[in-house]
């Protein structure tokens, strides 16, 4: 398997698409620090995994917990080969509704989160010429009504992958990103929520459904973290039936 005894750290990765990441990195032969705020989903994920995977319970806008992600990586497993950056909470409302606390939401859950969480990995990373895998969105790029704040940090966590794909390369490190749609926990409750802006979005959808997070997803996520993508930084990969198209 191409991953085998590989170590690497998935956030929100007990449950949605960071739980069809850590499986489908598991599948591989890879091992797994999961890091989530669901305690009983980490559970759960232990109890089907074994030790493949060690669970850490933590919110990931606490830079505390990117830092003892890669101590754990590194005490159970005994190395670092990559990291998924797959957590972000947001919330939906129109532009003009959005209050301060919303912006912080998205922000320090993403954009702040998956920065911390690449500085505290960077010289393990480093130390095996590792690879970074951040998530975009396809919201953000067409630039979806309800999504300011999601949109916004999404964005910019594609520039700052950009800048660290440049400034890391000469260390080995890749950087790239994903940008799924996948059907999860998360966007059934939007479904229901915004079952207008739902059905739109399936019918732009050139597959005509939304993506399994294990099964479309995930595969290309473990490719970017594997020696089969080494000559591939600073890119966007579309997960997403056909949606966006980047030229």
């Amino acid at each position: 398997m191409r991953l085998d005894n590989e170590a690497f750290i998935v956030t929100g990765g007990a449950s949605g698409i960071g739980l069809g990441i850590t499986r489908r990195l598991i599948s591989e032969g890879g091992r797994v620090v999961a890091v989530d705020i669901d305690e009983d989903a980490g559970d759960r994920l232990t109890s089907e995994l074994g030790d493949k995977i060690h669970f850490l319970r933590g919110d990931v806008s606490d830079a505390q917990v990117a830092t003892a992600a890669v101590s754990e990586a590194l005490r159970v497993f005994g190395r670092l080969n990559g990291l998924v950056n797959n957590a972000h909470a947001s919330r939906q409302k129109p532009l003009l509704e959005l209050e301060k606390a919303d912006w912080q939401l998205s922000f320090s859950t993403g954009f702040e989160a998956t920065l911390n969480f690449m500085k505290a990995a960077h010289d393990e990373l480093a130390t095996t010429a590792g690879s970074v895998v951040n998530f975009g969105s396809g919201a953000a790029m067409s630039g979806q009504s309800n999504q300011a704040a999601y949109a916004a940090a999404k964005e910019a966590i594609r520039g700052l992958s950009r800048v660290a794909a440049n400034e890391w390369s000469p260390e080995g490190i890749r950087v790239n990103v994903v940008s799924p749609l996948a059907m999860t926990p998360g966007v059934e409750a939007w479904s229901q929520a915004q079952p207008d802006q739902y059905a739109q979005t399936v019918a732009n959808v050139p597959l005509a459904r939304f993506g399994d997070p294990e099964v479309d997803v995930a595969p290309v996520v473990a490719f970017l973290l594997s020696s089969d993508a080494r000559y591939m930084t600073g890119q966007t990969l579309m997960a997403d039936g056909g949606t966006q198209k980047l030229y």
